[in-house]
């Protein structure tokens, strides 16, 4: 198992004694390896492993954050009932989401849907995500030399229009209603009264979740990049060396 740096060892067991934990990771790149197929991601065993347990504990909460449908994530994750989920950026938090989207955003997220599906075809490699109040614009698998264009070219297809645009890694990602990963992290630590937030992120759209981290919470970056983050690692190894660290000195 991976070293955890010293200082990341020191808070994550100080914050362990808190009375109410929320315990927030990112899945792809976070818990889960970027693979080039998104459909073949799946968590660490140990990471996995290590949320189910720590929701188990009393007074913790263990949850998954991510850009992909829910209904995607709970597929993929193979998380036990007891790690709450949260897909589309924060848009998702139950499967009666779709039924809060008005007829005026479904119109927009079908012309969307056109939209990007005609332009993918312009660029071998390039995919495209749909969600319920979403649609991304994938170039991990296209040419490195085009890769830029056609994300610069999906901008603008858009940029007229109410669209709500967040940048990831190879990805630009379209939304009919405006969220992000940080109001997703407000409203769980609001409904769990978490004396602290612990959240794990690689990406840039994990940024807006370290940005309302306040004192006493501990953000951990995975990866290389600028971050808000306090702390980092080096991979989805160590960031499931970290839950498994975090629940030894949460159960003791």
């Amino acid at each position: 198992m991976p070293d955890l740096p010293e200082d990341l060892r020191r808070a994550l067991s100080d914050v362990a004694h808190l009375p109410r934990l929320l315990v927030a990771c990112d899945f792809d790149g976070t818990v889960a390896p970027i693979v080039s197929n998104p459909a073949d991601a799946r968590p660490i065993p140990a990471a996995a492993d290590a949320l189910a347990a720590l929701s188990a504990l009393e007074s913790t909460s263990a949850a998954l954050i991510s850009g992909r449908a829910l209904s995607t994530l709970r597929e993929l994750s193979g998380a036990s009932a007891d790690v709450l989920l949260v897909g589309s950026h924060g848009a998702e938090f139950d499967a009666d989401f779709l039924d809060a989207i008005d007829e005026t955003a479904k119109q927009r997220l079908a012309e969307l849907e056109q939209t990007m599906t005609s332009l993918a075809q312009r660029y071998p490699g390039a995919t495209v995500e749909i969600k319920p109040v979403s649609v991304a614009f994938h170039v991990r698998n296209a040419a490195p030399e085009q890769a830029q264009e056609a994300l610069d070219e999906a901008l603008n297809a858009v940029r007229d229009s109410d669209i709500h645009v967040t940048e990831g890694k190879a990805v630009r990602e379209f939304a009919v209603i405006d969220t992000d990963k940080g109001a997703a992290l407000d409203q769980l630590r609001e409904q769990l009264d978490a004396s602290a937030v612990v959240f794990f992120g690689d990406d840039v759209t994990d940024e807006k979740g370290f940005a309302r981290l306040v004192e006493g919470d501990i953000g951990v970056k995975v990866g290389p990049g600028e971050t808000k983050a306090r702390y980092r690692v080096d991979s989805p190894d160590d960031v499931a060396t970290a839950l498994a660290y975090l629940l030894q000195a949460r159960q003791g």
